[in-house]
């Protein structure tokens, strides 16, 4: 037993006493089992009696002492005999030998066992990659199986319409053929009788004309134009009427589906655009058009009042009673609405600010009685008679009996009412009591918001409640997709104010580099656009923009301005999602759109794809700051992926952030700016304010712009601000030496927030604009205006704008969708560095507009502010609960679905900690219980809008069997609330019926489809949008089922239809900015002549020409050409442009000798400066071809039989 101390027998319970060693050891009983007891004795005894020999000799020690013996130990008694020990030693030999063999053996079958298990292994590893071997393999035969099984259904929809397109063909040909022999006949039938007449009148005497001069019967004009079929006609003396074949040839439209097919000529923005592609004209107009103003694409309505000591009651009135409501009408349709008023000015204190809040504002409405005092006369006449966007105005004019208005008032009222139709005022005359004008006010303020300013149709002010669903214009049908129009109006201010520089910063030796990009032979890779931190890659690339939607305007430009870390602007999803939708907004297309990230990386260069196949020109995307995206090597992996042939990318990095594997595509660098140019522009920005350097001054300037950092765009145009602002204040010296003490923009900024700190009047301002910046900074998109004055009442509205005006004017902030931003990042770290310094403050802020937000929520008044902003901030707080309770706030994310926030939505929720399953049962058992309380009609027509918002998330989700039960309810609460042929019934019909789809289960889908398909028929009859979406849908529901045929019927019928209303109405939003651009444009060319003005008049002829506004076109197509001969001259062959298109309206209206005379002097003034093969020339030709057919139909059916024959010889 090893070292045990004492041996005990199991038969008497002897002890085995251990006297091993000098301390001997403590005896104790330990259960041996001994078997059997006689042999280990006398193998014991062996063992001793040989030691005993071994240790007989001199200086031996006795047994007892330790000598030897059986391990030291002595035993009592034994009782055995010298055999039975020979016996145990024998058997003890027996037992090794037998146990050596084992040991041998068994050694043995370890090591085959190790010789099979190390075998197994290799026969298991080798398997295993056989294994993944046909895995891979599988995995690529299924994948090859799915491709032929696509191509399969491609080539039989490709089959498909050939056979269907074979036979339309073949019947066309068929009728063409009946209809030409016919007319065949009856020509040579009329020939016979004019000739018979001929000779009657000849016998006669009468000598009309020279027989030898006529056309034979052989002779014949084939005239020819490249994409048109050759128009054939048999010359000769006709007479007889033309077969009624003969009339459906000859008067139908010869406009193709391009522009070069048709009568109008056109170089310009409506290329290859016809009446039937309004949307796209609409489409095209807005992309290469100039800026708009500020107000027209603001997310904000701003009032500005003016108004007297007379008018004060008035204007309390107008700002207690019904500036609210206003504001409540503009909130439920997604705009802030700011009335805005500065205190009677005696001392001419905010001058500028005035001035430049009548520039921004969207309205202004001048309050006035008996006197208009001098100092407001400024203001009245930059708002009124210097108003060259025709902004809406408004003068309330109070009159009383017996009294009579001072001379400035009359002259005022005279000099507006003078103005041109687009500038005019509104004029309200109002005598009584002041609450029935502030009434009469507001009724017209309503009305110029809903349709001059918003541009909605049919607003009906005195039947419609004022903030209530039914005032609410109806929104555009998308069909499934989910559009956030704030995004949208964001991208456009962004692109505003990258290019809203007055200096070019020597980019002019940059275009040339990306013009050779765009214009490279395929495939290339994206183009890198680098530099340092505001070294102008933006203003760069927006400048770019305008220059290649003016000289090439059939190219398509995708856009996307991305802005701070952390916004909106930066999330990958959202940009993925906004280009798509710019995809399918140009390709046409109705269908529905995943909301899914991972599939809608998966679908972008799916539909990239499918439009540059169908794109004439060249399609350009261009991301901006693509850097500060999260992870954008992960998201924008397409980047990498072959591109179209006809589409190019360009994206701009900071140098210092530019991923590592992208830097080797074709990299173009912004250098710094050179000290000449860098002085340059500071000296022509201290000249807009009058402000003259010495020389002693130029050359510290000049010696100071010598490094990369003060050489640096955005810190030269800072430098600028600064010492214009200095000269205006009379410390120049002393700002210009603080300048020169700042090496980079960081703290040349931090000297400007300094600046604007020592203006403030005292330190109640001061510590205003500290805790407005620091709120703007913590913010997730920014702070609106309405907000700050809610969360400061103390704060006045001239207090605050002349804040924002300082802070604007040193590119601190800057307006973006309506909300208080900053302009750089530089600016936004300026304010972190000088105001916040840890993140206790930083949590403090937050709390803040945490606090203000969650009040907003418990007035039931959930907008897309503080949808946007309140979860977020949760999020950055790591206040998980408060998250989770706000997510479950159905309304908070009802709102964020709706505009599209799909992932954002998903990363609050895995930032809580739930997938997607506990989602979904939290919201339905938030829902359930949010029921229990709903009563009335209103409160369930709202549920049901819920349980549709939930189906369809959870539709996205893949959560195909959750979601039709919410889809259900909202059904089941729509037909029980209103009625079962209501056409929200349509609408919960099409949504399950599109969960159907993707479950696969198209039989339920095509009944629920059809359905909604009948209750929208006979509730918007058969031509609305509406219906539209739902023959799109069945056409789809077909396609996928490989019906192709009912497929393409019900496409083409939905694609009439919205060709339809899109030409009857147009997009309400996009028609407004296009009345509003027409007569910008107007008043742009009523300056000076010049080749740009006359070809802007002809665009604007052609713009009204689409629209089927013959007069209005005619009127600017005629000044086109008048400008155009002044300026070229009467040979230019732009004045053939001119006159082809005064030509085709002639045409059009019937005015066939005048378009013939027009025709024939373009025919010849491009004979003479064209090439004989130009196209232009072959247009004009087709163009007069055409319109001798037209000519000789109606003679010939008028029996003119005279000019007849002239017009043909």
């Amino acid at each position: 037993m090893g070292t045990a101390s004492s041996l005990v027998s199991p038969a008497g319970g002897e002890v085995i006493e251990d006297t091993y060693g000098v301390g001997g050891g403590e005896a104790c009983e330990i259960p041996v089992e001994v078997k059997p007891k006689a042999r280990l004795l006398r193998s014991s005894f062996r063992r001793g009696a040989t030691a005993a020999v071994a240790g007989a000799g001199p200086g031996s020690l006795p047994r007892g002492a330790g000598g030897g013996g059986l391990l030291g130990a002595s035993f009592k008694s034994t009782g055995s005999s010298v055999p039975e020990l020979e016996y145990a030693a024998a058997e003890y030999e027996r037992l090794k030998k037998e146990y050596e063999i084992f040991r041998v053996s068994k050694n043995q079958e370890l090591l085959s066992m190790g010789r099979r298990e190390a075998k197994l292994d290799t026969e298991n590893k080798r398997l295993r990659a056989e294994l993944q071997a046909l895995q891979k393999t599988y995995q690529k035969i299924l994948r090859e199986k799915e491709s032929a099984l696509e191509a399969k259904y491609q080539a039989m929809e490709r089959a498909a319409t050939f056979e269907h397109d074979r036979d339309k063909v073949k019947r066309q040909f068929k009728i063409f053929r009946e209809t030409k022999e016919n007319e065949i006949q009856d020509l040579l039938r009329a020939k016979r009788e004019l000739e018979s007449k001929l000779q009657r009148l000849q016998a006669q005497g009468i000598q009309l004309f020279d027989p030898g001069d006529s056309d034979s019967d052989d002779n014949c004009t084939d005239v020819t134009a490249v994409g048109t079929q050759c128009e054939y006609w048999t010359g000769g003396a006709l007479g007889s009427e033309p077969s009624i074949g003969s009339m459906i040839q000859l008067q139908q439209s010869f406009r193709g589906p391009e522009f070069a097919h048709s009568s109008i000529d056109v170089e310009g923005p409506f290329a290859n655009v016809n009446r039937d592609d309004w949307d796209v004209a609409v489409a095209s107009l807005l992309q290469v058009t100039p800026l708009f103003s500020h107000s027209l694409w603001s997310n904000t309505i701003r009032c500005y009042l003016i108004y007297t000591d007379e008018t004060q009651p008035e204007v309390d009135l107008f700002l207690k009673d019904y500036s609210p409501k206003l504001k409540r009408m503009c909130e439920t349709m997604g705009y802030f609405f700011h009335a805005i008023y500065f205190p009677i000015d005696t001392e001419n204190q905010y001058v500028a600010v005035r001035k430049w809040e009548i520039e921004k504002s969207s309205l202004v409405i001048l309050f006035i009685h008996l006197t208009l005092p001098s100092l407001l006369l400024e203001d009245c006449e930059e708002a009124f008679l210097k108003n060259p966007e025709g902004k809406p105005r408004l003068i309330y004019h109070r009159s009383e009996d017996g009294e009579v208005s001072s001379n400035s008032i009359q002259q005022l009222i005279d000099q507006v009412s003078h103005l041109t139709k687009t500038n005019k005022a509104k004029i309200i005359d109002h005598s009584g009591d002041p609450t029935e004008g502030v009434c009469k006010i507001f009724i017209y303020v309503e009305k110029i918001i809903k349709q001059d300013i918003l541009g909605f149709e049919n607003t009906d002010l005195e039947t419609k409640d004022l903030g209530s669903e039914d005032s609410v214009p109806e929104e555009d049908d998308f069909g499934d997709v989910l559009w956030d129009i704030h995004d949208e109006q964001e991208q456009m201010e962004m692109f505003q104010q990258a290019s809203n520089s007055a200096h070019e910063l020597g980019f002019e030796k940059y275009y040339q580099r990306l013009n050779d990009l765009v214009a490279a032979p395929a495939p290339i890779p994206p183009l890198l656009v680098s530099g340092g931190p505001g070294s102008g890659k933006s203003l760069l690339l927006s400048k770019w923009i305008q220059l290649q939607q003016k000289n090439s305007p059939n190219t398509l430009i995708l856009s996307h301005f991305v802005g701070r870390p952390m916004s909106t602007s930066s999330e990958s999803s959202l940009i993925i999602k906004r280009l798509t939708l710019k995809l399918m907004q140009h390709s046409w297309s109705v269908s529905a759109l995943t909301l899914d990230p991972a599939k809608l990386l998966e679908e972008f260069p799916r539909w990239l794809e499918k439009l540059s196949a169908r794109h004439q020109g060249s399609i350009i995307i261009i991301i901006d700051s693509i850097d500060q995206v999260q992870q954008v090597e992960k998201h924008m992996k397409w980047l990498i992926d072959p591109l179209p042939v006809n589409v190019r990318v360009i994206v701009s990095v900071n140098v210092e952030t530019c991923p590592p594997a992208w830097r080797l595509w074709p990299t173009l660098h912004l250098d710094p700016l050179s000290p000449k140019d860098a002085k340059s522009i500071i000296i022509a920005e201290c000249h807009t304010m009058d402000i003259q350097l010495s020389k002693e001054q130029e050359k510290r300037l000049e010696r100071h712009c010598r490094s990369a950092a003060t050489c640096n765009a955005l810190y030269v145009t800072l430098f600028g601000k600064m010492i214009a602002r200095a000269g205006r204040a009379g410390n120049l010296d002393k700002i210009l030496h603080q300048c020169f003490q700042c090496q980079d923009t960081v703290s040349l900024y931090r000297l400007a927030l300094q600046s604007i700190q020592e203006s403030m009047a005292n330190d109640m301002d001061k510590e205003l604009m500290k805790q407005i910046l620091c709120l703007i900074n913590v913010s997730h998109n920014g702070v609106s205006e309405s907000e700050l004055m809610e969360l400061y009442p103390e704060l006045s509205w001239a207090l605050l704008t002349s804040l924002i005006y300082s802070l604007h004017k040193m590119c601190f902030l800057t307006y973006g969708c309506g909300l208080l931003k900053f302009q750089h990042l530089q600016a936004w770290e300026t304010v972190r560095l000088e105001y916040m310094e840890g993140p206790t403050i930083i949590s403090s802020y937050r709390q803040k507009l945490i606090n203000y937000f969650t009040m907003q929520l418990s007035r039931d008044r959930v907008t897309w502010r503080s949808a946007d902003e309140l979860p977020w901030l949760f999020q950055q707080q790591g206040s998980k609960q408060k998250l989770h309770d706000c997510l479950l706030n159905l309304f908070v994310s009802q709102n964020l679905y709706k505009r599209g926030h799909f992932a954002e939505l998903l990363s609050y929720w895995q930032f809580v900690g739930k997938d997607k399953s506990a989602m979904a049962a939290e919201y339905f058992d938030s829902l359930k219980q949010h029921e229990k309380n709903c009563e009335g009609e209103e409160n369930m027509i709202c549920l049901a809008d819920l349980y549709e918002t939930l189906g369809r998330f959870l539709r996205d989700l893949g959560l195909l069997s959750q979601a039709v039960v919410p889809l259900q309810r909202s059904l089941e609460i729509r037909e029980t609330a209103l009625d079962p042929d209501h056409p929200r019934v349509a609408q919960s019909l099409h949504q399950l019926a599109s969960v159907y789809v993707q479950w696969k289960k198209f039989g339920n889908a095509e009944q629920l489809y059809k359905q909604a398909l009948e209750i929208a028929e006979n509730a918007y009859g058969a031509e609305h949008p509406h219906i539209a979406r739902e023959l799109e849908a069945l056409a789809t529901l077909y396609q996928k089922q490989n019906k192709y045929e009912q497929a393409e019927h019900f496409r083409k019928k939905s694609f009439k239809i919205r060709q339809k209303a899109t030409r009857r109405k147009g997009n309400s939003y996009g028609f407004a900015l296009l009345r509003r651009r027409a007569l910008q444009l107007e008043e742009l060319t009523l300056g000076k002549d010049t080749p740009d003005n006359a070809r802007t008049l002809n665009e604007l002829g052609v713009l009204y020409y689409l629209q089927n506004n013959l007069e209005t076109a005619d009127q600017f197509l005629k000044r086109s050409l008048e400008m155009r001969e002044r300026v070229l001259g009467p040979d230019h062959p732009d004045c053939a442009q001119s006159l082809n298109n005064l030509a085709a309206l002639c045409n059009e209206k019937k005015q066939y000798d005048k378009a013939e005379e027009l025709y024939e002097r373009a025919l010849d003034i491009r004979r003479r400066a064209l090439a004989p093969d130009h196209p232009s020339l072959a247009y004009t030709v087709k163009h007069l071809a055409i319109l001798y057919k037209r000519m000789i139909s109606l003679l010939f059916f008028r029996g003119n039989l005279t000019k007849l024959y002239l017009c043909m010889s």
